[in-house]
């Protein structure tokens, strides 16, 4: 039973991440705007003019640095832009890294969280309680990101790498040289920057978009709505995928950017953690960028959540005997 929810688990995550790649690609670059625009106050130096009427004369700078915000774009015209461009093809960008990250991180999580389904499932009723599936979905999360964080953090370098100045791109051929390179250049403990978030992002889009998808459809198929078909399914899998977006969606900018930062010898880097990414971004763009990117992100998470639940339960059709 365990192996078989891992596969059944693995194969519906591999295709739902696959086919919604270039939104999950369009809501990286919106989580990523503006961040060029937070100044480095600890590298504003006091200068004077080279030439004054008097000794004494000075100029006074602003104790802070005010930069106009940057224009807002919407999803739509970022997929057009990264189109014109960088070619069609960039909006699978990172794929390869896509697929690693749900074949280690999503088929963990999942085949472990039918695990203690199983486990925790009352034997009488065939109910398991909703804080019970919360719990399975924290704990299948936590042990998916964990092995799956070095794929995650390749795909966002690669999803992000068009935006960057030719001179400053990383230009990975795939994600094994994408690993290969970071290993080499940032050490093997680069392969889990961003490992807490990923961690943290991973127990709450797993609890809420696990336990809710069982949640709403047991409550259909409880109150007669729907029979157990495609309907159900899909139904409370957008359900599911709105709850893991507005729960997960400020973490996920965070994780992003601490994932996408260059770290360079004897340069301080962009932030020092997850807290200070989080406090520089709200102080110079405001709280609503830990939502940057939420319309790809429920665009890419309602159709990927939906291809994934309904795949999921047309695999387990196939392999009921087996």
């Amino acid at each position: 039973m365990g192996l078989k929810g891992f596969a059944e688990g693995g194969v519906a995550s591999i295709i739902a991440g696959a086919s919604t790649h270039p939104l999950d690609l369009i809501k990286v670059r919106m989580q990523l705007q503006g961040e060029s625009q937070i100044p480095n106050l600890s590298s504003v130096q006091s200068y004077r003019p080279p030439f004054t009427l008097s000794s004494t004369a000075n100029i006074s700078l602003p104790a802070t640095l005010e930069l106009p915000p940057p224009p807002r774009v919407g999803p739509l015209s970022i997929g057009v832009r990264i189109i014109q461009s960088e070619g069609a093809a960039a909006l699978f960008s990172g794929v390869s890294a896509t697929i690693l990250r749900q074949t280690l991180y999503s088929t963990t999580r999942m085949g472990l969280y039918d695990v203690l389904k199983h486990k925790w499932t009352d034997p009488d009723t065939n109910t398991m309680p909703l804080v019970r599936k919360i719990v399975a979905g924290l704990i299948s999360g936590a042990v998916g990101a964990a092995v799956g964080n070095p794929a995650d953090v390749a795909m966002v370098r690669m999803q992000a790498d068009g935006r960057l100045p030719i001179d400053q791109r990383r230009n990975y051929k795939s994600v094994v040289d994408a690993l290969s390179q970071m290993s080499k250049q940032e050490g093997v403990a680069s392969l889990w920057r961003g490992s807490g978030l990923t961690v943290n992002r991973a127990m709450i889009v797993t609890a809420s978009q696990l336990a809710s998808y069982d949640q709403a459809k047991e409550m259909i198929l409880e109150k007669g709505l729907m029979s157990d078909g495609i309907g159900t399914h899909v139904a409370a899998s957008f359900l599911a995928g709105f709850v893991a977006s507005v729960a997960s969606n400020p973490i996920d900018v965070i994780k992003t950017r601490v994932m996408n930062m260059k770290v360079e010898p004897g340069v301080e880097p962009p932030y020092k953690g997850a807290l200070d990414c989080a406090m520089k971004t709200i102080k110079a763009e405001g709280p609503m960028a830990l939502y940057k990117g939420f319309i790809p992100t429920i665009s890419r998470q309602g159709p990927f959540t939906v291809v994934l639940f309904v795949t999921l339960e047309q695999v387990r059709k196939l392999l009921k005997d087996f």
